[in-house]
């Protein structure tokens, strides 16, 4: 059995103690002894060695937001979704009625073809839209306008 070194010699926390007061980071000073990121900030931490927080960084850190971000940005999925499909022009809800000739049951539903629900499960009058939805999408053009509607403030940051 193969007599395991300790991880913290007295050379490896005088090295630890040096990059630290030299201002070096976490990262930085693990790679340069050869132990994990989380050994030196464990390490830090028993030796009760911390680095002063400037007034800024506190009152950012009390709102409960870090330093490098702001506000969580709005999810693009939705709006670059309906940019490919409509373009960028924020149109009406519904710009016309929507086709209910191509109307199917779920076992004529197929890939490209609108998932949008008629009715209420289980009904005797169920069905799916049916009309053509495009490159992959799950919804036809106008009902995709119904699920994908940007909220009216994203509407406003955009303008």
């Amino acid at each position: 059995m193969p007599v395991l070194s300790p991880t913290w010699t007295d050379e490896r926390i005088e090295l630890l103690k040096q990059h630290f007061d030299a201002g070096l980071s976490c990262r930085e000073i693990a790679a340069d002894i050869g132990v994990s990121r989380n050994a030196v900030i464990g390490k830090l931490s028993r030796l009760n060695l911390t680095r002063g927080r400037t007034i800024d960084d506190r009152k950012v850190q009390d709102k409960g937001l870090s330093p490098s971000r702001g506000r969580k940005a709005v999810p693009r999925l939705q709006y670059e979704m309906l940019a490919t499909i409509y373009g960028e022009t924020a149109g009406p809800a519904v710009s016309g009625p929507i086709d209910e000739t191509n109307r199917c049951s779920l076992l004529e539903l197929s890939e490209n073809r609108c998932r949008w629900p008629i009715s209420t499960p289980g009904a005797d009058d169920f069905c799916f839209c049916g009309n053509t939805a495009p490159d992959g999408q799950p919804y036809c053009a106008g009902h995709s306008r119904l699920a994908y509607r940007p909220n009216a403030r994203a509407r406003v940051i955009r303008s």
